[in-house]
């Protein structure tokens, strides 16, 4: 048997009900392993510190994979409220007409204030656009810097690089001593892309590509890139430089063993080192040339950033801009940092953990912080290139060549420059 209610009973049941109901959202990225458990455990504190959203992560592969299906979604009105996309893809995702609502937009729409400047300087443009908005929020953050074995240091009787100057004096004591000098993971990312912000040189024009994506052409044929990669094919003729590939752990794997004086790393990796290798390390920052006019300027981030999809009611961005604020809070960065090695995106989490005495335990996970935290330049901010996955293939396929001696550096660098240009001119007609 029902019984009717009064209006003034059914508004108070509804209403009841509806503050019981939590907001649901949606978290797609391209982790796996220990940092898709990480991922779990932020969602998890997430959905405990409040009760008015809930949050779902959704493991989608790798990072090309979690881009491509979050744009095949959003073309059928099936996007996830967050996706995470990677530093070579952001500018697809930036690009898309419509697909994206800034985050700083939509921080500042959920009644928040939104500070650029709580962001550390290496970390502050990568996602944003030309005026400095936020539109991508900086997640999984990483610099390039150079792991040190302080063992083969020690043999050798040399100390660290800070300049490549320096490690050409220090090269041959150390393979002298029984070490294969240098090695280096992902050569795109550290020896091009941050090779231009470590020496403060343009990599593109239209600012970088941050200014549009009409008519944006590659400078990969600079004298310096040029004479950079001359030097590392003369110091792996040498033996002075391994390379093994455009594999990451192929590259890695020599510097766990113990075989390698310095790898060209990312500072997300220490986590992973301090399990795999087999002696005592440090790390220091990425060297740049001394002789190159305005060099030493910081590097930018690698990794990816959250992007909050469009299309979405009212009550689900709230719930985006909730859980960007508990991401970016001090105790979140500093769980984040300590449990995965990336870095502590804001200054806050930094100056926390370091007065919990963090760095004092663990010198290297601060290394990749204060690389980021160095004097910017003018060209040190990152760039905007569309089909920017692809070009790093080509970039790959002739880094292969000119290590096996099928092609000079210049040649190398030419095919790149005039297919890469390619590429930005196709992508320039899709963003139209």
């Amino acid at each position: 048997m029902f019984r009717k209610l009064s209006i003034a009973a059914l508004t108070l049941t509804v209403s009841a009900t509806s503050s019981m109901a939590a907001t649901n959202i949606s978290w797609w990225h391209g982790m796996g392993g220990a940092n898709a458990d990480v991922i779990n455990e932020i969602s998890k504190r997430f959905n405990e510190s409040q009760q008015s959203c809930a949050l779902t992560p959704v493991s989608k592969g790798s990072y090309e994979e979690a881009l491509a299906s979050g744009i095949a979604a959003f073309r059928s009105g099936e996007q996830p409220n967050i996706l995470q996309v990677f530093d070579a893809g952001a500018a697809t995702i930036i690009n898309a007409k419509g697909a994206t609502v800034p985050a700083e937009d939509l921080i500042n729409n959920a009644g928040y204030k939104f500070d650029r400047e709580a962001f550390i300087e290496g970390v502050r443009y990568f996602y944003a656009a030309p005026d400095g908005k936020f539109v991508g929020m900086p997640f999984n953050s990483s610099a390039p810097i150079m792991y040190i074995n302080t063992e083969a240091l020690k043999k050798a009787g040399v100390e660290a690089p800070k300049t490549w100057e320096e490690f050409e004096t220090v090269a041959p004591k150390l393979k002298e001593a029984g070490y294969i000098p240098l090695t280096a993971s992902q050569l795109t990312w550290q020896f091009t892309e941050n090779f231009f912000s470590r020496q403060n040189i343009q990599f593109a024009t239209n600012n970088n590509g941050y200014d549009s994506v009409q008519d944006t052409k590659l400078n990969v044929t600079d004298p310096n890139l040029i004479m950079m990669f001359e030097k590392l094919k003369d110091w792996a003729d040498k033996g002075y430089f391994g390379f093994y590939g455009a594999g990451w752990a192929d590259n890695q794997k020599p510097f766990d063993e113990g075989k390698v004086a310095f790898w060209i790393g990312s500072s997300g990796s220490f986590g992973g080192l301090q399990k795999t290798a087999k002696m005592e390390f440090s790390a220091d920052f990425l060297p740049y040339w001394k002789a190159v006019d305005g060099a030493g300027t910081n590097t930018f981030i690698g990794g990816a950033a959250l992007f909050a999809m469009a299309g979405k009611p009212d009550a689900e961005n709230k719930c985006v801009a909730d859980f960007f604020q508990f991401l970016t809070s001090p105790e979140v960065q500093k769980y984040y940092h300590q449990a995965t090695g990336y870095v502590a995106i804001t200054k806050a989490a930094y100056e926390l953990a370091k007065s919990e005495g963090y760095y004092e335990k663990t010198p290297v996970a601060e290394v990749g912080i204060k690389q980021l935290m160095l004097q910017s330049g003018d060209w040190s901010k990152g760039y905007r290139l569309g089909f920017y996955p692809q070009i790093r293939t080509i970039m790959e396929r002739e880094y292969n060549r000119i290590f096996a001696g099928e092609t000079t550096v210049k040649q190398a660098f030419e095919t790149v420059e005039k297919e890469g240009n390619d590429l930005l001119t196709r992508f320039a007609k899709t963003a139209n």
